[in-house]
């Protein structure tokens, strides 16, 4: 193809095309806010996030049982409460997270609401994907040591943080409500006032 310089070889995906280089010089960068997401582009993009995430899963889950069937004792009790306790994690991140994004359509298919847009940063969503990543990475490391297994605790102290930076703590030490300061000339005036109605 044409660009600002030939290879002979297969570029890696990771590289940006000559075409991309060229894009990136020659025009300057937009100012002011990032233009928001239509509808449309929201349900494609949580569309692609679930795919992803549900990809995630299930390559998770089957190495994990490929590996423990082959090299270790699958069906004990603690590699099968194990992996209960990850698939249910699991199933309840995706159901979640499918929930919130569901799209709504009119009868010519067009998007009429597209749900919550999975990849706004800050949004709960982030979170659950947290959740999921976590899991997936406890899981996985499980099959070197099974103390891999004690970074599940970070998700409820990560809950517990979250629930005192954001709820606990700012009601236990919320600043008392400020007295408005009264201008003197004005509280002389109204002490004049309550003695002349009192004579």
């Amino acid at each position: 193809g044409s660009g600002l310089w030939q290879c002979n070889f297969i570029q890696p995906s990771f590289l940006v095309s000559s075409e991309e280089i060229y894009r990136r010089v020659t025009m300057p960068p937009k100012k002011g806010k990032e233009g928001t997401k239509g509808q449309k582009q929201i349900v494609e993009e949580n569309q692609d996030t679930l795919k992803f995430y549900r990809m995630m899963v299930l390559g998770a889950n089957g190495i994990f049982i490929a590996v423990t069937l082959i090299f270790f004792d699958l069906f004990s009790f603690f590699n099968i409460a194990m992996l209960v306790m990850t698939s249910l994690t699991y199933f309840a991140c995706l159901y979640f997270m499918s929930y919130m994004a569901k799209a709504t359509f009119n009868e010519k298919n067009q998007v009429i609401d597209s749900g919550v847009d999975l990849n706004m940063e800050g949004g709960i969503a982030e979170h659950v994907k947290d959740m999921m990543i976590l899991t997936s990475g406890s899981q996985l490391l499980s099959l070197l040591s099974n103390y891999f297994w004690l970074l599940m605790l970070l998700a409820p102290g990560r809950g517990m943080w979250f629930l005192w930076k954001n709820i606990l703590s700012p009601y236990f030490f919320q600043a008392a409500p400020e007295q408005p300061e009264v201008d003197e000339k004005k509280q002389k005036k109204l002490e004049r006032k309550m003695r002349r109605a009192q004579h």
